[in-house]
């Protein structure tokens, strides 16, 4: 007789699509649900979990809460993670996207795609504020500068019904008309004072010269592969940790938005202020807050790098 694999999930009841509604339930499956209230109670669910021997956790959320599972579940499985799973409930779910998982993709169906053995490996971004006793935090996409500004006018999105990909336009859109038809005192086209360093090295990430050298428009960084609507801001061959790095926001960018979003690298991009780079890790000082898988943080000095291996099932 063949064991049963240990399911497990985290439901998180708060997220935009499970408010309402009961955590789902699968025929013949044994799973076990917890529902956290605290990091607290989420870390001490997981260390439950991983004593129990869970070898399939599948987290009920949108990035936030994958965030959380993350951070708090570090200290708990450190390089031995249990094979994962995303059932993307939240306003905007960038992982999902990645995966490739359908978007209303049910707790049937990933237990199913886990018995299929479909999965695909990814590492999360691990962000540690210098100086600080924290534990680091693990996410998948970092953002800075006027994308800030974009998750706080997204929310506004999400008030109007704009969700996922269809809210990661409508805030770029936004963005872009405040940068083109905007005065230089628009908040959109101050910029951040930042410095941004290669770690180990320290050697200093490229500025062109436009704007204050002390100051960058937008920092855009992840390990993931795909981005919602197919965006492809990043240049080709990226890895393991993408980044673009906007110096001004010129007029003669904004206006090519579109197609360097299709995928169209110009060799002028670099020299006109958009960097598309790779790093093993790097350092950013701020003074302003940068945002983490949708949620805000506050300034000061911080070291990104990678997370440890994860497997994650996809349909």
């Amino acid at each position: 007789m063949v064991d049963k694999p240990r399911i497990a999930m985290v439901h998180n009841p708060r997220s935009h699509r499970n408010k309402g509604r009961q955590a789902e339930h699968v025929d013949g499956a044994d799973i076990t649900v917890v529902q956290p209230r605290t990091k607290d109670e989420l870390s001490e669910a997981l260390a439950q979990l991983r004593d129990d021997g869970v070898e399939f956790l599948i987290i009920n959320g949108g990035d936030g809460t994958i965030r959380d599972v993350l951070t708090m579940g570090q200290v708990v499985f450190g390089e031995n993670w249990p094979t994962l799973a995303v059932l993307p409930r939240g306003k905007t779910n960038a992982l999902n996207v990645d995966l490739g998982a359908p978007s209303d993709w049910s707790l049937a169906a990933a237990v199913e795609a886990f018995r299929a053995g479909k999965r695909v490996e990814r590492r999360a971004l691990t962000i540690s504020r210098d100086g600080s006793e924290e534990l680091p935090m693990l996410g998948f996409i970092f953002g800075a500068g006027a994308f800030t500004l974009g998750i706080e006018a997204g929310q506004d999105a999400h008030k109007i019904g704009f969700f996922d990909s269809l809210a990661v336009g409508a805030t770029t859109a936004w963005g872009v008309l405040q940068v083109l038809f905007g005065s230089n005192g628009n908040r959109w086209r101050r910029g951040t004072a930042m410095q941004l360093a290669y770690e180990p090295s320290g050697e200093k990430m490229p500025h062109s010269r436009h704007g204050d050298p002390g100051r960058r428009h937008i920092v855009l960084a992840t390990t993931l592969e795909r981005m919602p609507m197919g965006i492809q801001l990043f240049g080709k061959g990226q890895a393991p940790i993408r980044l673009a790095i906007l110096d001004r926001p010129r007029r003669r960018i904004f206006m090519s938005l579109p197609a360097i979003l299709a995928g169209w690298h110009p060799a002028w991009l670099a020299p006109a202020g958009l960097h598309q780079i790779s790093a093993e890790a790097f350092s950013i000082e701020l003074d302003a807050p940068f945002i983490l898988d949708g949620e805000h943080f506050p300034e000061g000095r911080y070291h990104v790098g990678q997370g440890p291996a994860l497997t994650f099932v996809t349909s």
